[in-house]
């Protein structure tokens, strides 16, 4: 990892040093845009949370979901204070005070070096366009074995508007195909769904996520096996996290299965889209491979 980043950002991230105030890239920025972890590129924090609190480092009043951090008592400074860190790279972070503007009265005091912001307008192309909602157009992230029948089943049900194949979940950039199938990247073949919840309620796409494929094994869907292949739900934020756990449990209280799901919630990092070739492919290749029953997509829900 270490020639991968600079001395600052090594000695930040993986030694929990501190970078000078007042000179670091972060610390005035007033863009729009979404602060990323520098390691993993799980989304910390949102420029809409971000505040000028004087003491020269980016500061925030509360992370995109409380599960992308984790805390700890920190007195190496001679004092007491609370460490943060990022939940998936474990990379130090900076730390937490209660001396906050708002809601909840906290400051998280962040090192710039820790970070990668993403502007707005660039969202979209750096694979977070599902940040980045429009009028009536929403975003769901699911992984549910291989996505060629995943993206079949989807792509049939009123109010999905379009679909796209890819990679998500891992910490590897642009991963391809093959890199993910080596299944040591981090990465699950993922399905991006853009729905209008006019239509369809991000429920009842959880509900049919649920019933496509067996979310009670691990590492496998129909003949394929690896972590590629593993059950997740990708959220963007602390509602859709909510919504899916409450859904989940809803099943599991009907028995639905005989073994309890291991499916994932998280919180969405980049989504990186998959080669030409995956995308559409059943539509391309009728009879092609696929571990999902597509019929029953046109079956109401239960």
């Amino acid at each position: 990892m270490k020639e991968k980043l600079t001395d600052l950002q090594y000695a930040v991230t993986q030694q929990c040093g501190t970078e000078p105030p007042f000179h670091n890239e972060y610390w005035d920025n007033k863009d729009a845009g979404l602060y990323v972890d520098l390691i993993s590129g799980v989304p910390l924090f949102s420029s809409a949370d971000k505040f000028d609190s004087g003491t020269g480092w980016p500061s925030f009043t509360k992370p995109v979901a409380p599960e992308v951090l984790k805390e700890k008592s920190d007195s190496s400074a001679g004092m007491v204070r609370t460490e943060v860190s990022a939940a998936v790279s474990a990379s130090h972070l900076g730390h937490v005070f209660d001396d906050g503007p708002g809601e909840a009265g906290l400051r998280y005091c962040i090192n710039s070096a820790s970070l990668r912001f993403i502007p707005e307008q660039e969202l979209e192309r750096e694979g977070y366009a599902h940040y980045r909602p429009a009028a009536g157009r929403r975003y769901a992230l699911f992984a549910a074995g291989c996505f060629w029948g995943t993206e079949g089943y989807f792509r049939q049900l009123d109010g999905v508007l379009e679909t796209g194949v890819g990679y998500s979940g891992g910490t590897t950039l642009n991963p391809t195909y093959n890199e993910v199938l080596r299944g040591d990247t981090g990465h699950a073949e993922t399905l991006r769904i853009t729905y209008d919840p006019a239509v369809i309620s991000y429920a009842d796409l959880l509900r049919h996520f649920f019933r496509m494929h067996d979310p009670t094994t691990p590492d496998r869907q129909g003949n394929d096996r690896g972590t590629q292949y593993r059950s997740a739900v990708f959220v963007t934020n602390a509602e859709e996290s909510a919504e899916a756990r409450r859904v989940l449990a809803e099943l599991e209280a009907a028995v639905t299965w005989n073994d309890p799901a291991v499916t994932e919630i998280r919180l969405a990092g980049a989504f990186y889209p998959a080669e030409p070739y995956h995308q559409d492919y059943l539509e391309k290749h009728p009879g092609g491979y696929c571990h999902v029953d597509l019929s029953l997509a046109r079956r109401p829900l239960d």
